[in-house]
């Protein structure tokens, strides 16, 4: 039931209203449109509900839904052509590193396949901005890359603390490369990732003396001013680290290369 009492159309029937009405009422129907069209409830080719059904069944008015609409079709979601409605895109149009689309497909994401991609993805630019730091990273970069390291040592046994350190050890190599659009990319996949349950996966102390292991190796890669072993290094351990944590779900070919 609708906040205002009344009953959703029928072809919304299985999805409850709102019991408290949004503060933003066109980023909330926004937000529950992309689960909606990500999850398949609108699959490809599907029209939307007419503009009188969807403000039915948000209690909205049309100006909301019109600029929820639009938003979508900023997101690629959604095309809108003139007396034929408002049409679902196939995924291959959606805007992957948009917020909410990423955030929704992560959270439809059972085979993990969304995840080994944004894995991939990570993986492909760390190690190019390993390689880059190796070459060009100062002695106080050096020296911060071995506190952390040091550091984590001593936290395998606190895994938040560890994680923590482990962000700040991959965002100094990445600050350190000086390639500011891969940074931004990584840290806003990560971003959307990284409190879900799939990309966190498995921890513990030894899998946290593991991945410093892998920290390790990257460090000494760069300390020494091997680009290709730094790059190397780091492709290496980002593939065993997610590999441990992704557990069984799915079949992680993807990540081959």
């Amino acid at each position: 039931m609708t906040a205002t009492g009344r009953q959703p159309a029928s072809d919304e029937s299985t999805t409850p209203g709102w019991t408290r009405r949004p503060a933003s009422l066109a980023a909330a129907v926004t937000a529950e449109l992309v689960q909606r069209i990500v999850r398949g409830s609108y699959g490809t080719g599907v029209t939307l509900p007419p503009e009188p059904v969807l403000c039915e069944t948000f209690s909205v008015s049309r100006t909301v839904i019109r600029e929820a609409v639009k938003v979508l079709q900023e997101k690629g979601l959604v095309r809108v052509r003139q007396g034929s409605g408002t049409t679902v895109n196939p995924p291959v149009q959606w805007n992957m590193l948009d917020e909410l689309v990423l955030a929704a497909a992560i959270a439809d994401d059972e085979s993990l396949a969304v995840l080994d991609d944004l894995v991939v993805t990570r993986r492909l630019l760390e190690s190019d901005m390993a390689q880059v730091a190796a070459r060009t990273a100062g002695q106080d970069t050096v020296e911060r890359l071995r506190a952390l390291v040091d550091r984590m040592d001593e936290l395998v046994g606190d895994v938040p603390a560890y994680e923590e350190h482990d962000r700040l050890f991959h965002d100094t190599i990445m600050q350190a490369s000086g390639n500011r659009i891969a940074r931004g990319v990584v840290r806003s996949l990560e971003g959307q990732a990284i409190n879900s349950a799939g990309y966190h996966g498995k921890s513990g102390r030894e899998l946290c003396k593991a991945s410093n292991a892998g920290h390790r190796r990257i460090f000494e890669r760069i300390a020494a001013q091997d680009a290709a072993g730094a790059a190397d290094a780091m492709f290496t351990h980002i593939t065993e680290a997610w590999l441990v944590r992704r557990g069984d779900a799915g079949e992680p070919g993807r990540l081959k290369r």
